[in-house]
C-alpha cells in the first residue's frame, strides 16, 4: 500500500495568506527551520496505477502537479485519480472538487448522506459540479464490513463516526451527527497492513481508540499544539476542542493517546495549523514529538506499507 501526502497543513494552508503569527512570518522571510505546506489531503493506492483521493482541498491543482503519478499521460485527457473520498464537508477537504470540474465523466464520489446534504444546502458543490461534470454519487456507510472501490482495487475500506465538529455551514454546527466526520481504516488484504487516517479527531472513542491499535500506521489529527493555542496568540476566541481537535498537549490529549499504541505502530501527525510550534524543526516541541517517535507529516511525504 502507498500513502503519498499532498498536503499537511489545516485550513489556510502554511504559511496561511492573511497571517503574520510568528511560524508564519518566519516562514516568509526564509527561515530554514520552516517548511511551507498546503492544506491536508492525501492520496492512497494498491498498485500505484490507481488512487483514491482522500480530501479535496483548495491547493488540489498544485498537489497533483507535484506528484506526477497522477497525471500518467495515457491520453489526451487523462488522471490515475479513480475515486474521491470526503471524511467531512468542511472547505478545506471539498473546494478542490471545483477544480477537477474539467473530469470527462461524473467524479465518483464518496461520503456520508450528512456530508452529501451539507454539499448539496450550505455548501451547493454538488449544484454547482452538476452544470460542469457532475458527480457519482457513492453512499459511506458506517457500517462494520465496509466496502470496496472498484475502480481502484486491491484495498478495503471502513469508515467509523468521530466526535469532531460540523462545518459553519451546517445545520449541525456545535452538535455534531455520527456522519458528519469520520475516520478511515484502509486494508490492504494481501499483505494485511492497515492504515488509520483521521485529520480532524476531537475526542477518543472506544472504537477509534480499537482501530488505532489495530493499524500499522495512524495518520492522526495534530491542528494545534494547546487546546488554548489560538487563544493565547489573539487568532481565536475558540479552543482546539471547540473546534474539534484533540490537542496535542494536557491531559487527554494526542501524545498521551499516541504514547499507549503498542511498540511498532507508526504515529503521523497531519492537518498541522500554522500556529502550531511543531512546524519549527528546530523547536523543543519537535524534539518532544521525536523523542516520543511521533512524526510530523509533510507535502510529499511517502508511507508504504
Amino acid at each position: 500500500m502507498k500513502v503519498h501526502v499532498l498536503g499537511s497543513a489545516a485550513g489556510g494552508g502554511f504559511p496561511q495568506w492573511n497571517c503574520n503569527c510568528p511560524n508564519c512570518h518566519a516562514c516568509r522571510q526564509g527561515d530554514p527551520r520552516f517548511t511551507a505546506r498546503t492544506q491536508s489531503s492525501i492520496t492512497i493506492s494498491a498498485d500505484t496505477q490507481n488512487w483514491v483521493l482522500l480530501n479535496a482541498s483548495p491547493d488540489i491543482l498544485q498537489q497533483i502537479r507535484s506528484f506526477p503519478r497522477l497525471q500518467p499521460a495515457r491520453s489526451l485527457r487523462d488522471t490515475a485519480i479513480r475515486a474521491v473520498l470526503l471524511m467531512d464537508a468542511q472547505i478545506d477537504h471539498t473546494t478542490g472538487l471545483y477544480m477537477l470540474r474539467e473530469h470527462r465523466q461524473p467524479l465518483e464520489l464518496w461520503c456520508h448522506p450528512l456530508v452529501r446534504d451539507d454539499l448539496v444546502s450550505g455548501n451547493p458543490l454538488f449544484k454547482v459540479l452538476g452544470h460542469y461534470c457532475g458527480i457519482d454519487w457513492r453512499e459511506l456507510r458506517l457500517d462494520v464490513s465496509g466496502f470496496e472501490i472498484a475502480s481502484a482495487p486491491g484495498l478495503h475500506f471502513t469508515a467509523l463516526p468521530l466526535i469532531s465538529n460540523a462545518p459553519p455551514y451546517s445545520p449541525h454546527r456545535d452538535r455534531p451527527q455520527p456522519g458528519d466526520n469520520v475516520g478511515l481504516t484502509v486494508l490492504e488484504p494481501a499483505t494485511g497492513k492497515r492504515l488509520f487516517y483521521a485529520p480532524g479527531l476531537g475526542l477518543m472513542e472506544a472504537p477509534v481508540w480499537a482501530a488505532m491499535q489495530a493499524a500499522d500506521c495512524v495518520l492522526v489529527d495534530g491542528t494545534l499544539w494547546t487546546d488554548d493555542e489560538m487563544i493565547t496568540l489573539g487568532a481565536s476566541k475558540k479552543t482546539s476542542r471547540s473546534m474539534g481537535h484533540l490537542p496535542q498537549t494536557g491531559p487527554g490529549g494526542m501524545i498521551e493517546w499516541l504514547d499507549q499504541l503498542p511498540a511498532g505502530i507508526r504515529k503521523v501527525l497531519i492537518h498541522i495549523n500554522n500556529t502550531n510550534p511543531i512546524l519549527n524543526a528546530d523547536s523543543t516541541q519537535r524534539r518532544e514529538l521525536t523523542e516520543r517517535g511521533i512524526e510530523v507529516a509533510y507535502d510529499g511525504m511517502e508511507i508504504d506499507l
